[in-house]
């Protein structure tokens, strides 16, 4: 399966729709699409998009460990860029 098809499947889970991601992502419901169709969803659109549905976006390294990612990460990645 797909990311685009699982994206897909957790914004069906939640009862929200395409229009409400573009707008939590600050994209076009256009360029949105083209995610989409091209698959083309970066770590920071993942993070975003686990935040906008609740959920947590971690890599899982055994049943007492995990990295969990969220918007913070974006705000820290911001800084060490200026």
């Amino acid at each position: 399966m797909s990311v685009s098809s699982k994206i897909k499947a957790l914004l069906k889970l939640k009862g929200r729709g395409n229009e409400e991601l573009a707008k939590h992502l600050n994209i076009s419901k256009q360029a949105l699409s083209n995610k989409f169709y091209r698959d083309s969803f970066s770590t920071q659109d993942l993070i975003k998009i686990s935040s906008f549905l609740g959920y947590a976006l971690a890599f899982v390294i055994d049943e007492s460990q995990m990295i969990i990612l969220d918007e913070s990460d974006l705000k820290n990645n911001e800084e060490e860029n200026r």
